[in-house]
């Protein structure tokens, strides 16, 4: 199954950032037009979030949501995306992603290249999963999760809201809100 808005083409008209030379440097079609709480939203504008840390995209898309801004989801047309697959708004699915069956993912959530969701895994909003995570079958992540680089959730663990996975981890026991853990296997941090 594709996602709706696969191969959906789009006018990017230019990117928001409270610092105007942030883009100095970089060669894209299109520069920063504007600042987040400066910018003046056209009724047919929709907007795309990929800041990485899960407060700082939450804290700039609710300030934007107040003003009357409108997400949409992207999920790049090389995605594996199953049956009974369900994305909520401001979705960012990255390439070569896999989202097999019965998956729920939050708004405001981004899955980034080659990582995986196996059946009935749940995403909870403002989540952040770097490349190459793998998150296995029945597998329950809270609200503003952060999994680093290449971290494997076993089946059946869940990972409470705010927790840190580092890069690498394997998690072979659920992780309580707020916890960081690191290694293989994951042990809590500090």
């Amino acid at each position: 199954m594709q996602h709706p808005d696969a191969g959906q083409l789009w006018n990017i008209a230019g990117f928001l950032d409270d610092n105007p030379t942030a883009l100095d440097g970089f060669e894209y079609p299109v520069g920063v037009v504007g600042t987040v709480d400066g910018f003046v939203f056209e009724e047919d504008a929709l907007f795309l979030c990929a800041v990485g840390t899960s407060e700082i995209r939450k804290s700039i898309c609710e300030r934007m949501r107040a003003r009357g801004a409108q997400f949409i989801s992207l999920v790049h047309p090389s995605v594996v995306c199953g049956q009974n697959v369900s994305l909520g708004k401001g979705v960012i699915v990255c390439p070569q992603a896999v989202l097999t069956s019965d998956v729920r993912i939050g708004d405001f959530v981004i899955i980034n290249c080659h990582s995986s969701a196996g059946h009935d895994v749940q995403i909870g909003a403002w989540t952040t999963v770097s490349g190459h995570c793998d998150l296995t079958g029945h597998t329950r992540l809270g609200e503003g999760v952060f999994l680093g680089s290449g971290a494997r959730i076993i089946p059946g663990k869940t990972v409470g809201d705010g927790a840190v996975i580092g890069a690498g981890a394997v998690v072979i026991r659920s992780v309580q809100a707020g916890q960081k853990v690191f290694g293989n296997p994951a042990r809590v941090f500090g």
